[in-house]
């Protein structure tokens, strides 16, 4: 489908940002594995912190991959906060439309780290939906969800005897060669 691909087909032209908040280092593993996987396709792609990104203009970039940690089924207080401010921002300058039209070669990515100690992936759902909806709003084609496990560094207990079990050491190098991959795949699938 055209509207998928990004506009110029070429990785060297291709602009895409990376913006992410990571309180443990789960987080901020993802965002780099995805890093790499876009630079083995050929792309230099701009990677910040939300309190980084603040002041980035989202529209410049064919290709956004937006992360935060699951906290209490939502992201993480500064991604809730970066979103707010970048809502309003662009409600002001009414680049948010009614029935949220998709611009055509602006594509997006969410990923959320999660535990689950209580319910698994289901608390880490509502927290990706978010970001989604989010960039939706913006008229981003939103591509993928990657919901990631890792450790919860905070309790012992919540990461060896929570619903997912012993999740001591996640994301581990198997679960960032899986993003890694996904992330070729998907800049193989819109170039």
């Amino acid at each position: 489908m055209k509207e998928d691909r990004v506009e110029s087909g070429d990785p060297q032209k291709v602009k895409a940002l990376i913006v992410y908040w990571s309180g443990t280092g789960n987080t901020a593993k993802v965002a780099n594995a995805i890093r790499i996987g876009m630079e083995k396709e050929g792309l230099e792609p701009t990677i910040k912190r939300v309190e980084e990104a603040r002041n980035e203009a989202l529209y410049d970039y064919d290709l956004i991959f937006l992360g935060s940690p699951s906290h209490t089924w939502l992201p993480a207080e500064p991604v809730l906060e970066f979103v707010k401010e970048k809502t309003k921002e662009y409600e002001q300058r009414e680049l948010i439309k009614p029935r949220s039209p998709k611009i055509p070669g602006k594509n997006a990515v969410v990923f959320c780290t999660y535990s689950g100690p209580h319910t698994g992936i289901d608390e880490a759902i509502p927290a990706g939906k978010y970001l989604r909806q989010f960039l939706e709003h913006l008229g981003f084609d939103v591509k993928a969800e990657w919901y990631i496990i890792g450790e919860h560094h905070r309790s012992e207990l919540l990461s060896t005897k929570g619903k997912l079990g012993d999740i001591r050491g996640r994301p581990d190098s198997k679960d960032l060669a899986k993003v890694e991959n996904d992330t070729v795949k998907l800049i193989r699938h819109l170039m």
